[in-house]
């Protein structure tokens, strides 16, 4: 008796998983140590500094929330592998060049352009959720969240080892050599059977969401990654910034920052996987709400915290949240978007994160400038608040939960 044959949708979720721990890992590496790069670019004053580091952040989430939907509309047309290579490659040179930045403007400005090539994480989920069959979604979308949130864990604990020996510039490096071997991994492994769109056919918004059962959940979905992006990167422009000020400018604070900014990956790439699987059985609303109360109760203590050690722990706490939010929306817009418009959907979907990534260091930069860096984290957990009244209003109307 012969063994059959792995189907080609398994087949990509491995080379995209690698393409996700690559774009995870690359990113990571370099972006919590932004500030403290920032800062030796110039004798910047704290309001200055954490300004600098929220354009520096927020640059690559605007010019992305702006071309997502364009991206979008084409790979409906073209296929999601060529717009995997399109975004592996920009990503490839762009994080080059960021590394040669000569001053602050420079980097921002090519974070910004970055942005307009970024797109590789939600191109992949596009394209497994156009072939995985239906009762292994919940399963197959956690996997391959752990090799984004892999990335996430050991990108940071390297970059600090690097950023403390070599500087700040070779975590950017790192990250273009990365984003090279994702372009590799994505030409040769990932194979699409790709139907495009009718020439002519309609790509409008309306079009898109035409033939969704559950219009208004979908749409809490694309708002609730908008606000959860906005609540886990308000710390990414001030957590290297509080890091030092909790050490008291004592110690490797690059590491550090390194291990804090991991901790939540460690939590999420063993969460995820089961709370997909648990989703697929109970329904993925149950996990929703669950991890965004959980969510709410862990950020609110930040606050308070007054040692490494309790920051890293709640940081921790914050990675079995996530495990619930980001890889169950992606579930459900899954189940619920049609194979036709489905890169239009997450492309909607991915501008609508970026725009959160963009508002959420923005609003971290301003409220740390004018107050302190640990009301970020209140400004953090009302986010929260206002992402679990979107979504069960949500359900409740398209009566999904009773």
């Amino acid at each position: 008796m012969t063994k059959s044959a792995t189907p080609q949708w398994k087949k990509n979720l491995w080379a995209l998983w690698f393409g996700n721990f690559a774009t995870g890992a690359g990113a990571s590496m370099s972006m919590p140590f932004l500030p403290l790069f920032i800062s030796e670019m110039g004798n910047f004053p704290k309001w200055q500094l954490t300004l600098y580091a929220g354009l520096a952040f927020s640059g690559v989430f605007l010019s992305q929330a702006i071309v997502s939907p364009m991206w979008g509309n084409l790979a409906d047309k073209t296929g999601r592998k060529p717009m995997l290579l399109r975004a592996a490659i920009g990503m490839t040179i762009s994080a080059t060049l960021t590394g040669l930045s000569p001053n602050v403007w420079f980097l921002i400005i090519i974070r910004f352009i970055q942005g307009t090539f970024s797109g590789y994480i939600n191109n992949a989920y596009a394209l497994i959720a156009s072939e995985v069959p239906t009762e292994d979604s919940g399963k197959t979308m956690g996997t391959l969240t752990t090799g984004n949130v892999g990335g996430q864990l050991i990108g940071p604990i390297i970059g600090g080892y690097l950023s403390g020996v070599f500087g700040y510039r070779l975590p950017f490096y790192m990250f273009g050599f990365m984003m090279f071997l994702a372009s590799l991994s994505t030409w040769f492994f990932v194979k699409e059977d790709f139907t495009p769109i009718k020439k002519g056919a309609k790509t409008g918004i309306k079009d898109a969401f035409k033939g969704i059962k559950h219009k208004r959940v979908v749409w809490a979905m694309i708002i609730s990654s908008m606000l959860v992006m906005a609540a886990t990167t308000s710390i990414n422009p001030i957590i290297s910034l509080f890091v030092k000020e909790l050490m008291h400018s004592q110690g490797n604070v690059a590491f550090t920052s390194g291990v804090i900014a991991a901790l939540p990956g460690i939590a999420t790439i063993f969460a995820a996987p089961y709370l997909g699987r648990l989703g697929d059985h109970i329904g993925p609303e149950k996990i929703l709400l669950a991890g965004l109360i959980f969510s709410a109760v862990v950020f609110f203590p930040m606050f308070f915290v007054t040692t490494v050690v309790m920051l890293g722990v709640l940081r921790f706490l914050i990675g079995i949240a996530n495990a619930a939010l980001l890889p169950i929306t992606q579930t459900v817009m899954t189940l619920e978007a049609p194979s036709r418009s489905v890169s239009r959907i997450f492309s909607y979907n991915q501008s609508f994160q970026a725009m959160g990534a963009v508002v959420g260091p923005m609003l971290a930069s301003g409220v740390a400038g004018i107050l302190d860096y640990r009301y970020v984290f209140l400004m953090t957990t009302l986010i929260v608040l206002i992402n679990i009244v979107v979504v069960i209003v949500a359900y409740k109307k398209d009566k999904v939960i009773a």
